[in-house]
């Protein structure tokens, strides 16, 4: 199994889709980093040798990935939060922030039901 940014790579995958379990790490960057190492993109993990891999980990140390590009996806959104605009309240309040209608949808972001129970009317 190769490791590659800390991150074990499936070795029975195709080289383009197993890069693509390092976080920040697309198909279409996949390609560009193989590229740049000369690897074929067609090639399994189990068939890539020493110096591929050690081409293809210089590749993908050009570009912000896992650790760092997750801390600055939590500043920015901590950021939203900070001047409260509105995407940093819906963030707070952990509910969608693209307009999607909430009404009945958007379980994801709100979680699980809570249910509320109704008042009891007072008799006469």
């Amino acid at each position: 199994m190769a490791r590659i940014a800390g991150v074990d790579i499936p070795k029975q995958k195709r080289g383009v889709i197993a890069l693509t379990y390092i976080f920040g790490i697309g198909q279409s960057r996949a390609k560009d980093i193989l590229e740049q190492a000369g690897v074929d993109a067609d090639k399994k993990v189990h068939e890539w040798n020493d110096d591929e891999i050690s081409a293809i980990r210089e590749a993908v140390g050009n570009y912000k990935i896992e650790g760092e590009l997750r801390s600055e996806v939590q500043l920015s959104i901590k950021r939203l939060m900070d001047i409260g605009c509105y995407r940093g309240i819906r963030h707070r309040a952990g509910l969608p922030l693209r307009g999607q209608r909430t009404k009945n949808n958007s379980r994801t972001r709100k979680g699980k039901r809570k249910t509320v129970a109704n008042k009891k009317k007072a008799t006469k």
